[in-house]
């Protein structure tokens, strides 16, 4: 079936035909609000209109792995950033451990000289969540490269974006097959600092007031949703206690809990193609988990929730946050792995995670969810608060209740 582009979608499809084949500008920066079908009008515009192929002249690229799951998903076939832009290459480093010098094997990873030749157009979706010293490193290879986001989205954690301050096309109208979802009407509603009323919204949305939201009611629609959204890490550590409990768990993870990885480790693949690395805001489950708690540590198998398959390996963490409630070790700093004889046979650096029931906004910015409660602590943010409730809200992709 042909899909239907609207009037604004068309003349966002012409503009990037005009800068592709005429324009000596290397980017072209897109934004849309969430509803206007920003995702099928680059698939259109780049593969009927410019007629690229994806995976092939056209590179479609996202900041975080569980963003091109959904690009996947959808049919387009799609790899992180840093993926595309940059190598691993192993280097032999000597360091002192134990008092003594050892040499290890360290996986850095520098930009590529160049990319495949065949690329004749980069199209990075989520853009919102890129720092400009990235866009930096993949304009530097001279490609074209297209923009999309939603800039009404909070801004990146680390770094600055400032493309998308200035769009070269925005996308406002809603497309027909989201103008009657109510997900979207709330979106619209946070996005214009209106106020949003209690009620059920079509069976889809509830908007419920915070002294309702208890007992048994709450524990049985937390369990049922597939992600919890907070502000403030007070409420995070709270809530995440308390499905902790609803499930039984106590003391350190067990095994099947959800957790979060709170840290960037490069070096680690996550899946056995190592198209994906272990990086900030990676959402999983704790497989087998055993622990040294004299020395604060812990080893696990890792299952993504974007992937169907476990780590390749087993991940070292550090458990002191979940013993003490704070690391008990610097992020980078090497160890030993000995065996049962007591001889060293490897060394590690070890991963950070937190429990991952509860997460902040920031932290589930790039994904989407098919049912999310939100805690709207909007408040806290001052002047991003209708961002950051906007940005919370558009998570979810079926089902969401807001809890006020």
């Amino acid at each position: 079936m042909k899909y239907e582009l609207t009037a604004g979608q068309a003349e966002a499809e012409n503009r990037i035909a005009h800068w592709f084949y005429h324009s000596d500008r290397q980017t072209f920066v897109l934004t849309g609000y969430a509803g206007t079908g920003k995702t099928a009008l680059i698939r259109h515009a780049v593969c009927e209109r410019l007629e690229l192929v994806p995976d092939s002249s056209a590179a479609f690229v996202t900041p975080t792995g569980k963003a091109a799951t959904v690009l996947i998903k959808g049919g387009i076939p799609a790899c992180t950033v840093h993926r595309l832009i940059y190598q691993s290459i192993v280097e032999t480093q000597e360091i002192e451990l134990n008092g003594k010098k050892i040499k290890v094997d360290k996986l850095t990873f520098r930009r590529r000289e160049s990319i495949d030749k065949k690329i004749k157009l980069i199209v990075l979706d989520e853009a919102s969540m890129v720092s400009d010293e990235m866009l930096a490193d993949i304009l530097n290879f001279g490609v074209k490269v297209l923009l999309c986001g939603d800039d009404m989205q909070l801004p990146p954690v680390e770094g600055l974006n400032t493309y998308l301050r200035s769009p070269d096309f925005r996308l406002t109208e809603i497309v027909r097959q989201a103008r009657d979802n109510p997900i979207i009407h709330l979106a619209s509603l946070a996005r214009e600092g209106k106020h949003i009323a209690y009620g059920n919204y079509g069976n889809k949305a509830f908007v419920l007031s915070g002294r309702c939201f208890t007992g048994q009611r709450r524990a049985k629609l937390m369990t049922r949703a597939e992600q919890i959204i907070c502000g403030l890490n007070k409420t995070r550590a709270k809530v995440n206690d308390e499905m902790r409990a609803i499930y039984g768990f106590n003391g350190l993870p067990k095994d099947g809990e959800k957790l979060i990885c709170t840290v960037n480790n490069w070096e680690q693949y996550i899946d056995g193609e190592m198209k994906f690395n272990l990086v900030n805001g990676i959402i999983g489950r704790a497989v087998q988990p055993f622990y040294d708690e004299p020395n604060y540590m812990g080893f696990m198998q890792f299952k993504p929730d974007f992937l169907d398959e476990m780590c390749p390996e087993a991940l070292p963490f550090d458990a002191g946050i979940f013993m003490t409630g704070e690391y008990r070790y610097r992020h980078g700093d090497y160890f030993e792995r000995f065996n049962e004889e007591g001889e060293p046979t490897s060394v590690f650096t070890l991963n950070r995670f937190e429990y991952g029931y509860c997460i902040s906004c920031h932290k589930a910015q790039g994904s989407e969810f098919e049912s999310v409660i939100v805690f709207d602590e909007s408040y806290a943010f001052k002047e991003d608060a209708h961002r950051w409730l906007y940005t919370a809200v558009t998570r979810a992709k079926d089902r969401i209740i807001l809890v006020r």
